[in-house]
């Protein structure tokens, strides 16, 4: 296929209503890296019961940011659910930190928790535990078979908007009304 492979990293993944896998329904997913080896993304929209500062207290690192104690922390998906991932913007200079984009980054290293809890860390950050990952070719079959719509991502929506409105926000960017999609699309 050589340089007609559509790369779609930077882009939301928009659950379709008939997404049966119960990982992914009702789903908005940010894809942090996707290429010929396969893809990896991020659940950006459903936080879990538990805040910032109790993640924090876990992993013993003091959180002195009250701003963010009360964050919540997000599944991010099904793949290494006992392990933290952190999206940001700046880029900053972590450990382990895969750059998406220029002032975009997933970071896996503790570092950046130390300095988020010091007030030193980036000015945005979401913090998941897990993430989803695709095998080679495997997200662009559920493309294919209409499981996601895809638009290039907003980072505000990630980091300015609370999780119960990125969903509907992620839709506007492609122009249309979540509540109008019925299940009837992609069945013609």
């Amino acid at each position: 296929m050589g340089e007609s492979r559509v790369n779609l990293t930077h882009h939301f993944l928009i659950a379709m209503p008939s997404m049966a896998d119960p990982h992914f329904a009702h789903t908005l997913i940010y894809v942090c890296e996707h290429n010929e080896k396969g893809a990896l993304g991020i659940v950006i929209n459903k936080p879990i019961d538990m805040t910032l500062s109790s993640l924090f207290e876990q992993i013993q690192v003091p959180l002195g940011d009250s701003d963010l104690r009360a964050a919540p922390v997000h599944y991010g998906g099904p793949v290494q659910i006992d392990r933290g991932f952190v999206l940001h913007r700046p880029l900053g200079s972590w450990q382990s930190t895969l750059a998406i984009s220029d002032d975009l980054g997933l970071t896996t290293s503790k570092d950046i928790l130390e300095a988020v809890g010091h007030g030193e860390g980036p000015h945005d950050v979401l913090v998941s535990l897990g993430y989803a990952g695709w095998s080679a070719d495997q997200l662009e079959q559920e493309i294919a078979q209409n499981a996601w719509l895809t638009v290039e991502a907003d980072p505000d929506v990630m980091f300015a908007l609370p999780a119960e409105t990125r969903l509907s926000a992620a839709m506007k960017l492609l122009g249309i009304d979540f509540s109008r999609l019925s299940d009837a699309v992609g069945h013609a």
